[in-house]
């Protein structure tokens, strides 16, 4: 992965912040676009297939590809390839309801054994807010960004089509969780 090019969230000491939306300059039609607090896009995510998606770094190089297989499983793989060797982690959907959804998501180690599920997301995909524990910590949030918020930050109007991912201090790495927030909001 391209690690000069992503936001280390393993040792800042306060949340990162990126703003996800669809309209931003430098996007083209159909791309997601992560941007940092200064605008800057940091990562794309490119649906290229109805059964594939992938982030990619600010320059366009594919960082990870997301392959949806039935019944909500997904697998994410480094890079466009998506080799066996490559494969860092499935999620699969446990509970789809109109109001909240449920995944587990397996990581993949050096030797290519799956752990047990202790990631999970949960959300609400209804009101775009979608949560990653590892445990009982959270790593991430997602949400849309609310007017209240904006006024606090002397904006003039706030987007409904446009969401906050906070991301917490810890070993995570930011690439992963921007990966599973695009397979939640697919």
């Amino acid at each position: 992965m391209d690690s000069s090019n992503s936001i280390q969230t393993a040792t800042a000491p306060i949340p990162v912040d990126l703003f996800v939306s669809k309209k931003h300059p430098g996007l083209t039609r159909g791309e997601i676009g992560f941007a940092d607090s200064s605008g800057n896009i940091v990562f794309k995510v490119n649906r290229q297939s109805s059964a594939k998606i992938v982030v990619l770094n600010s320059i366009g190089n594919p960082l990870v590809s997301l392959y949806h297989q039935d019944k909500g499983l997904w697998q994410g793989f480094k890079g466009d390839d998506g080799g066996e060797k490559d494969l860092m982690f499935r999620v699969q959907r446990m509970l789809n309801r109109l109001t909240r959804t449920e995944f587990d998501v397996f990581l993949f180690g050096e030797n290519q054994e799956e752990s047990t599920s202790d990631v999970k997301m949960k959300g609400f995909p209804f009101r775009r807010s979608c949560t990653i524990f590892k445990g009982n910590s959270i790593v991430a949030q997602v949400c849309m960004i609310n007017t209240s918020l904006m006024y606090k930050l002397h904006q003039i109007y706030a987007r409904r089509n446009r969401f906050r991912l906070t991301i917490f201090p810890g070993s995570f790495d930011t690439t992963l969780i921007v990966a599973l927030v695009a397979i939640f909001f697919d």
